[in-house]
Parts: structure tokens; C-alpha cells; sequence
């Protein structure tokens, strides 16, 4: 693991449950506004950035980075975070998807490049912890890895689910309260003949008057009133 010490980096006290960290899901996205100025020096070296990841696959040494830089802005100006499945990289366009292999245990993660680095000779990209502890690096510092770029040109969208159109209910309104059934049996043959059909049956309730509905998908015919 890098050093410990004044001003140095280092593993966040206590275990991480990287299991529960979720592993990001490659999408089309567009170039960062910030990090992509090609090309920039650092140290005193030169470096372009890629016109396109397409393509791009290698194999080297992986390092990480920890405490000292969490929380503070990455290269595309978004917060670094440890806890997160990140990764520098000193040439890829920002951002960027990439499939990082442990050539020496075989685990395999997918993390999104969002800053720049690592600027040692020798290593190819630097990992955020979280990345590290699940490629099984964290305790070594450094680790041998293939690095290489997902095309997200023909990624899979998620789109939003239609809204399910409900089925029409046909809307019952009364059109007559008797206290007599023989009147509303009549009641239910004018509405019939008047043309509607879909007619519930009469309910008649112990102290109570008998009623008949009518499906209303038009307005209820105007029939005198029955006594």
C-alpha cells in the first residue's frame, strides 16, 4: 500500500465492504469539460490525450490512491471518492469506461476514468481504493493488470417505461329510485329501448327503495318521471 505518513497516502481506517459498492454500468457520455486539454505537462513531461478510447487495451502495473485525495476534485472536477469504483489514467478521454484484470488472480472490474495519473514511471493507471481492495491490490500498493476500454457507443439506453394506459371503466350513474319494483322493471325497459343495454340489475335493499343504474358512456335519455 503507498506509505504511510506525514503528507503521504494511505488505506482509510477499519475493513470496507466493497461487495455492497455497486460496479458502474458503462453509458455514452459526453467528453468532461475539464481534463481533456491535450497536451498538458506534468513534471515535466508531456502527455496527449487520446482522440478516442476505441481500441485501447494494455498491460502494466496498477497502483491506488486513498485518504489523502478523498474529497477532493479529480481531474473533471467531480469529487474524488475512495468508496467508489474510479481510476486515473494519464491519456484516455475523460471519462471513460475501462474492464481492469488482475493478471495474476483473475478478478476483473469495471471502473469509470475520471482523473489523471498515476505519474510514476512504470504504472498505468491508478486505481481509487475501493477498486484496489476488489482487484485484490490494496495490501501489495501495486499490481500487474490488463486495462481495457468498453465501447459504450452502442451501450444499451435505459428509457423510461411507457405509462400503462388503464382500461376504460364504464361509469354507472342511477336513473331511478322506486319504492315499487314493478316501476323500476318498467323504467328498465324504456332505457332499454331508448338504447342502453348495459343496465345492472335492480337491487332492492330490506327498508329501502329498489334502484336501477345505467352505464353513462352518453347522457341518460329524458324519460318522464314514473310514480
Amino acid at each position: 500500500m503507498p506509505p504511510s505518513g506525514p503528507g503521504q497516502d494511505s488505506a482509510p481506517l477499519g475493513n470496507v465492504d466493497v461487495s455492497l459498492i455497486p460496479e458502474p454500468v458503462p453509458r455514452a457520455e459526453p467528453r468532461a469539460q475539464y481534463g481533456n486539454h491535450s497536451p498538458y505537462t506534468v513534471l515535466g513531461h508531456s502527455y496527449r490525450v487520446l482522440d478516442s478510447a476505441d481500441g485501447y487495451r494494455e498491460r502494466g502495473i496498477a497502483s491506488w490512491y486513498g485518504t489523502k485525495f478523498h474529497g477532493k476534485l479529480t481531474s473533471t472536477r467531480e469529487p474524488y471518492d475512495m468508496y467508489a469504483f474510479t481510476a486515473a489514467h494519464k491519456t484516455l478521454p475523460l471519462p471513460t469506461y475501462v474492464r481492469v484484470t488482475n493478471l495474476d488472480n483473475g478478478e476483473r472490474l469495471v471502473v469509470r476514468v475520471n482523473d489523471r495519473g498515476p505519474f510514476h514511471d512504470g504504472r498505468i493507471i491508478d486505481l481509487s481504493y475501493a477498486a484496489a481492495i476488489r482487484l485484490g491490490i490494496a495490501a501489495t500498493g501495486t499490481g500487474r493488470v490488463e486495462v481495457a476500454a468498453i465501447d459504450t457507443k452502442h451501450a444499451a439506453t435505459t428509457t423510461a417505461p411507457r405509462p400503462q394506459t388503464a382500461t376504460p371503466q364504464p361509469l354507472y350513474v342511477q336513473a331511478g329510485s322506486f319504492a315499487s319494483r314493478d316501476n323500476a322493471l318498467r323504467l328498465r325497459e324504456r332505457l332499454e329501448a331508448a338504447g342502453f343495454h348495459d343496465l345492472s340489475s335492480i337491487a332492492c335493499l330490506p327498508a329501502a327503495s329498489c334502484s336501477i343504474a345505467c352505464a353513462s358512456a352518453r347522457s341518460i335519455p329524458s324519460v318522464p318521471p314514473m310514480h
